[in-house]
């Protein structure tokens, strides 16, 4: 019991940490996008740029997270992660461009400084959920690897015997 919530806690921090190095890499493509996007073309549609810039970083985490982060976990067919995986950082997108919208339109934040904060703050409030929902929706199955293996087993045994159960 000892050895498996150790492994549990190691897989735990191996994924937080590549998601935060995929998460960083992204966070660099939204943020820089946002401010050449405001800077220039979209100087006047801050919110329509958080959108265009969040989609790139989200392209780019779709690559990152499924073929490092998460690489171990399969459970579905790609094209069901890949809805999953978008629909995921849509609702997220969401949170950061609401939250943008917000900052710029209810409380003035027009400096570039001020959207900056808020933009990393959008970010912030996606990213505490795009780490759930992954890990809980997108890439939730157990490790393919073999030791994780037999709490997959365990797990699929648990879910027919509520489903036949009630």
């Amino acid at each position: 019991m000892r050895t498996r919530l150790i492994d549990a806690f190691h897989r735990l921090w191996r994924e937080l940490a590549k998601f935060g190095v995929i998460g960083a890499i992204s966070f660099v493509i939204d943020l820089g996008g946002y401010n050449v996007l405001i800077a220039g073309p979209m100087s006047h549609k801050v919110t329509t740029a958080k959108i265009i810039s969040g989609a790139v970083a989200t392209a780019f985490a779709w690559v990152g997270n499924r073929y490092w982060t998460f690489r171990d976990r399969r459970n579905r067919p790609v094209h069901h992660e890949v809805f999953l995986f978008f629909a995921v950082n849509g609702v997220a997108l969401a949170i950061s461009a609401a939250w943008v919208a917000f900052a710029h339109y209810v409380l003035h934040a027009h400096t570039t400084l001020m959207l900056n904060v808020h933009a990393f703050i959008g970010i912030g409030l996606g990213t505490v959920f795009r780490f759930w929902a992954y890990r809980n929706v997108v890439f939730a199955n157990e490790d393919v690897d073999g030791d994780g293996a037999e709490a997959a087993q365990d797990r699929d045994s648990e879910r027919n015997s509520a489903n036949t159960a009630g």
